[in-house]
């Protein structure tokens, strides 16, 4: 069954790829595709009639920058002999404009090109006999196209990204037991012989249920015994015919409410306090209840040499059963963060961890610095701007599209 659903995405992203904008070249390497004239120093050559510029990002030992290259007739020329301005407008209609001044034979641009690397270039070059030279082009990295119904199709989803709240947790194993405030012992009231019993073992009763009716030895009357709380039936010692004696008959125990308790070794215990939040889950991790920490005992268990503490819960849907092993999940510390992202979202892109934003029909690669993190979100530094629409379910499939284009980065 899985391969069949992998199968069937897998032909959805073919169908998609078909419908949108094909990758562009970057002039500089970024996920180029079509083909285009470079210079000596494997820039892109922009020629107009006897003039042109080779136009390049250099990240060789530093943050990514433009430099330029100028010829006269396939000859080089002084980087005096023009002036030159770069525009790139990004995807989201952000501008970034370059100057450039002389070094060491090229043009250096004043700024550093963030990632993603992926705009639409205008470049404006005057050159020292006023002659003015213009071009544009696409230079697309990281970006697809997929039209809603078809990302639907393909249980592509987003969230916005903003701030969170983000739980340091540490998680503790135990086990549910029963309330001992909540347990009833019952025998009976006058020494006699068991008439009749009216309950089985797991039976649940009401306070007030009949359990068992018995003859006294002394008055030979006939009495009820009943059950003193609700709950169940989990020890039952009477039987028919039976002298009661002194012992116990029947054990009730009421389990809407009881207790978890987690065990917290030498290494957690500085840290786990009362009051702390817990989220109890099973042994296949699903969730089964929330709670507090209501009390931490004073003395170490002999053997493992834990601490217990303690969670009450409700209890009243007998979810949780006593004798059941459980892991908590205490937070022990939270912290919120301006700006995070969802765990699940996040992929490896050339040598970066990115998410996909989502602008339109249009899906494009971003560039995180991460920071704090806990199980579901990490904290996002620089990359991405709150409010933004990012891909958090099957973004594995706006990777493969992407790549599938044949992206590289070969500045």
């Amino acid at each position: 069954m899985k391969l069949s659903i992998a199968v069937l995405l897998m032909c959805l992203l073919a169908a998609c790829s078909e419908n949108r904008s094909g990758p562009q070249d970057g002039g500089h390497g970024h996920g180029a595709t079509d083909e285009f004239e470079r210079g000596p120093h494997n820039g892109r050559l922009l020629a107009d009639e006897d003039v042109a510029l080779e136009l390049a990002i250099f990240e060789t030992g530093v943050p990514p920058e433009y430099r330029i290259w100028l010829y006269e007739e396939g000859e080089p020329l002084a980087p005096s002999a023009a002036r030159v301005q770069v525009k790139l407008t990004r995807l989201d209609g952000e501008s970034d404009v370059f100057s450039f001044e002389p070094e060491n034979g090229f043009l250096r641009g004043n700024g550093v090109v963030e990632e993603p690397h992926s705009f639409d270039v205008e470049v404006t070059a005057t050159w020292g006999s006023g002659r003015r030279s213009q071009w544009a082009f696409a230079s697309y990295e990281g970006r697809t196209q997929i039209h809603s119904p078809t990302a639907q199709e393909m249980g592509i989803a987003t969230e916005t990204a903003g701030s969170v709240t983000l739980r340091e947790r540490v998680r503790l194993s135990g086990v549910v037991q029963a309330d001992p405030t909540r347990i009833s012992r019952v025998r009976a009231r006058y020494p006699g012989v068991v008439q009749r019993v009216a309950v089985e073992p797991t039976d649940v009763v009401n306070k007030g249920d009949l359990l068992a009716q018995v003859q006294s030895n002394e008055s030979l009357q006939s009495y009820r015994i009943t059950a003193p709380i609700p709950g169940i039936v989990v020890e039952h010692r009477a039987q028919a015919g039976e002298a009661t004696g002194d012992g116990t008959l029947f054990t009730i125990v009421d389990i809407s409410k009881v207790w978890a308790e987690l065990d917290v070794f030498q290494r957690e215990l500085s840290r786990v306090q009362e009051g702390q939040p817990v989220e109890l889950m099973d042994l296949d991790d699903q969730h089964v209840a929330t709670g507090r920490i209501e009390r931490i005992a004073p003395l170490a268990m002999h053997g493992s040499q834990s601490v217990r503490a303690r969670v009450v819960l409700d209890n009243a849907s007998g979810q949780l059963r006593p004798g059941q092993f459980v892991s908590g999940l205490v937070t022990v510390a939270e912290s919120s963060v301006p700006l995070a992202v969802e765990r699940q979202a996040i992929q490896r892109f050339r040598d970066f961890d990115v998410v996909f934003e989502r602008i339109g029909d249009t899906y494009e690669v971003r560039m995180l610095e991460l920071g704090r993190s806990d199980d579901t979100h990490v904290e996002v530094l620089k990359g991405l701007e709150p409010g933004a629409q990012y891909v958090v379910e099957n973004s594995y499939l706006i990777k493969a599209d992407i790549e599938k284009s044949g992206a590289s980065h070969d500045h």
